[in-house]
C-alpha cells in the first residue's frame, strides 16, 4: 500500500470515528423533560392513584424512573409500591448486567412483602407500570395490570405493556382455581370481584392472581418524541393513538400531561385519572 492510500485509510478511519462519536453524542445529548397530572375520579372513595417521577444519578449513569400505581379497595399498597418499588429494583445486586430478571426478582420481592404485611396494608391492591430510562438511551418498562405505558416515534404510537385482563388469562387463573365471570354491563372479574389477572397485594384472591410483570425493552432514538405512562382512566376512552395525536404539538411535559388528563375527562372518564409524559 502506498503512502497516498495509507493517508487515505487513515482519513476514512478518522472520518468513521467522528461518525459514531457523532452519534453516540446525539443520543446522549437529549434533555428529556417530565411532567405529569391527576384528576380524581367520580367514585365516592379517595384518590387511589399515585405517581413516581424523577431523575436520578446513580453509579455515575442518569436514571429516569417513572411509574403509575393505580390502587384498588385502598390506596394503601398504591403508596407503599411508590415508596419502595424502585429502591427495590435498584438494590438488586444485578440491575445493571441483567436488568430485565432484576426487574422480575424485584416486583416478586415487593409483592411478597406487601402480603406479609397485609395486617397493616389491608388488603387492598395496586396495579404498577414502571420505566425506567438509562442513560437516555434504553427503556425498560415493566408492568401488572392495566395501567399502560404508551411510546412515540416519528408520530406514531407503539404500546409497551401488556393489559392484563382476566378474560385474556382464563385459562391460568382457572390452573390456579379461580374463575372469571362476566355480568351484564360488567367487564370480566377475577372470581367475580376483580376487574385485572395481574397485580400487587389482594391477598385475598392471591391464589389465583400473579404479580409477574411483562418487561419489554425499548432504544431510544433520534425518532423518539415521548413517552406516556397512564391508568386506566385514560386508556378505557382513548386509543394509543388518540392519546399521542392529542400531546405531539404540546413541547411543554406538564402542559401535555394536563392536556391529556383535560380530554380523558371530556370524553367522560368515570375513573381516577393518572399520567405521565416524557418528552425528549
Amino acid at each position: 500500500m502506498t503512502g497516498k492510500q495509507i493517508l487515505q485509510k487513515m482519513k476514512e478511519k478518522a472520518c468513521l470515528g467522528s461518525a459514531v462519536a457523532d452519534t453516540e453524542k446525539s443520543k446522549t445529548s437529549k434533555h428529556p423533560r417530565h411532567g405529569y397530572h391527576l384528576v380524581k375520579g367520580k367514585s365516592r372513595h379517595d384518590m387511589e392513584d399515585y405517581v413516581f417521577a424523577q431523575f436520578k444519578q446513580v453509579e455515575n449513569n442518569e436514571l429516569g424512573l417513572f411509574a403509575i400505581f393505580d390502587g384498588h379497595l385502598s390506596r394503601e399498597i398504591a403508596d407503599y409500591l411508590q415508596s419502595h418499588l424502585f429502591e427495590n429494583i435498584l438494590n438488586e445486586p444485578d440491575f445493571w448486567t441483567e436488568t430485565e430478571k432484576a426487574i422480575r426478582r424485584a416486583y416478586r420481592v415487593t409483592d411478597k412483602t406487601i402480603l406479609d404485611k397485609a395486617v397493616d396494608l389491608g388488603y387492598g391492591g395496586s396495579t404498577a407500570v414502571t420505566a425506567i430510562l438509562i442513560n437516555c438511551q434504553k427503556l425498560v418498562v415493566a408492568n401488572v395490570g392495566d395501567s399502560r405505558a404508551v411510546i412515540c416515534k416519528n408520530g406514531v404510537a407503539k404500546q409497551l405493556s401488556v393489559d392484563h385482563e382476566p378474560e385474556k388469562e382464563r385459562s391460568c387463573i382457572e390452573d390456579r382455581g379461580g374463575f372469571v365471570t362476566k355480568f351484564p354491563g360488567d367487564v370480566p372479574r377475577v372470581d367475580g370481584q376483580l376487574a385485572v389477572s395481574r397485580a400487587f397485594g389482594d391477598k385475598s384472591l392471591k391464589e389465583h392472581l400473579s404479580s409477574e410483570p411483562d418487561v419489554m425493552v425499548e432504544n431510544i432514538d433520534d425518532d423518539t418524541e415521548f413517552i406516556i405512562l397512564a391508568s386506566d382512566g385514560i386508556w378505557k376512552v382513548m386509543t394509543n393513538q388518540e392519546s399521542v395525536d392529542c400531546i405531539k404539538h404540546i413541547e411543554d411535559a406538564d402542559a401535555a400531561a394536563k392536556r391529556l388528563a383535560e380530554e380523558a375527562v371530556a370524553r367522560h372518564s368515570q375513573d381516577d385519572i393518572s399520567c405521565v409524559v416524557v418528552k425528549f
